[in-house]
């Protein structure tokens, strides 16, 4: 992971911190785009299958694999996309629990390198603690 190489230098610069961070929020925001798109796969999946229940079985059908779209029968087709919907839930707890990881790492790089977060055009809302710590602000988008 990042998280070794980033926890390593104590005497980085403000540019090469907050390049670190933005890394990590990038890392973040990545693991929650593919988390929306499992969930939005997931009920794709449950309302394909609720669809192809009702048809029968010898039916042609057409499912996208890859970029490719293939002919198939529903008999075929069904129990493909049933397997995927039992394991996408599994996907998604793992992706969430990266997720989790991830938030709790960026945390302890903000504690590690006292950085402070600035939303929007507001004043901060903490005065400086000591004037020997070395801050970094971060303007969030």
């Amino acid at each position: 992971m990042a998280k070794s190489n980033i926890n390593k230098g104590k005497g980085k610069n403000a540019d090469e911190i907050f390049n670190a961070f933005q890394t990590l929020r990038n890392e973040q925001r990545q693991l929650a785009n593919k988390i929306t798109e499992l969930e939005m796969d997931l009920n794709e999946h449950k309302i394909v299958i609720e669809t192809l229940q009702g048809v029968d079985k010898s039916r042609k059908c057409f499912r996208m694999a890859g970029g490719v779209l293939i002919e198939k029968t529903v008999g075929d087709v069904l129990p493909v996309l049933e397997y995927n919907r039992e394991r996408l839930p599994q996907a998604i707890e793992a992706l969430n629990e990266q997720l989790a990881r991830k938030g709790k790492e960026i945390n302890e790089y903000i504690e590690t390198h006292d950085i402070r977060v600035h939303r929007g055009h507001r004043a901060p809302e903490t005065a400086p603690e000591q004037a020997t710590k070395s801050n970094v602000l971060v303007a969030s988008e």
